[in-house]
């Protein structure tokens, strides 16, 4: 099951109280101005820093299950102790899903490359192919290929989006991921980074983009119809993850005199946009 590939990535905020109306703030801070020389004998100007304020409103959210006691005495498994595996195991995907819904909402939309011969492979490398110009364009063979991560890199470079430790990070679906790896520019985790030393779900990085295999990518059809595929790339400070109360795997009492037990997970959370320019969504076969 896909585990927490998203949230690594979110900034997180923790507020035990929260203001009237539910609602975390974030500060966005403004770039300085430009700086200038100085002259002996003129005391330097100060500025004032400026700033605007991102809230993202928390919810209750939750999942719960339920067994009989009759079935614990029956059971040669530990049902509860593998009640809570699933829950938590339930709980990272519920997380994941919103982070990447989350980044979905963003502005910054790219379609991938056409690739008429079905292969990348000994093909010119200014051999780009044609680029999409719309969801319901891509008619199945608009793939994720070198192309493509040159303009996500070009579109949050020119930006001055700010990378998050030296690169960008994509989360691409495996999928997507089998065709980017055709590149011969494509290069794999194992071949630049030590054991241990990488993100959750790390698999390679290209154009100084990292890339994070999930199967939580958006996976929907068009209207050809083709299953089109929603990968997300960022930069720093891109969402937030606003925590009031963070999960907690809770009991539910005696039930029906003890007849019943049951588990669930509870949180009071949110998740939001911080910075829209921090993010760029790509669309391919």
């Amino acid at each position: 099951m896909p585990i927490l590939r998203f949230e690594q990535f979110a900034v997180k905020k923790t507020e035990l109280g929260v203001s009237p109306g539910l609602t975390i703030n974030f500060m966005r801070y403004n770039n300085l101005g430009a700086a200038a020389q100085l002259v002996e004998g003129v005391r330097m100007q100060t500025n004032a820093l400026t700033a605007s304020q991102f809230s993202i409103t928390v919810a209750e959210h939750g999942y719960a299950v339920a067994v009989t006691e009759l079935l614990l005495n029956a059971s040669f498994d530990d049902v509860m102790a593998s009640a809570s595996r699933l829950l938590g195991r339930n709980m990272a995907q519920y997380l994941d899903n919103l982070a990447q819904s989350t980044l979905q909402t963003a502005s910054s939309l790219l379609f991938g490359y056409s690739n008429p011969s079905g292969s990348i492979t000994n093909k010119s490398p200014y051999d780009f192919g044609t680029v999409g110009t719309s969801t319901n364009g891509l008619t199945g063979t608009y793939n994720l290929t070198p192309a493509a991560i040159r303009d996500v890199a070009e579109t949050l470079a020119t930006k001055n989006v700010p990378r998050i430790g030296e690169t960008y990070v994509g989360f691409i679906h495996p999928h997507q991921s089998r065709h980017l790896r055709e590149a011969p520019e494509f290069i794999e985790v194992t071949k630049y980074a030590a054991p241990g030393n990488f993100m959750l779900g790390e698999v390679g990085r290209l154009f100084d983009v990292i890339f994070i295999e999930t199967t939580q990518v958006t996976k929907t059809q068009n209207t050809v119809p083709v299953d089109v595929y929603s990968s997300t790339f960022i930069g720093d400070n891109a969402y937030g993850h606003a925590i009031s109360l963070p999960v907690e795997l809770r009991d539910g009492g005696v039930l029906d005199f003890g007849r019943e037990h049951a588990l669930a997970w509870y949180a009071i959370l949110g998740m939001g946009l911080i910075t829209d320019q921090s993010v760029v969504v790509v669309n391919t076969n």
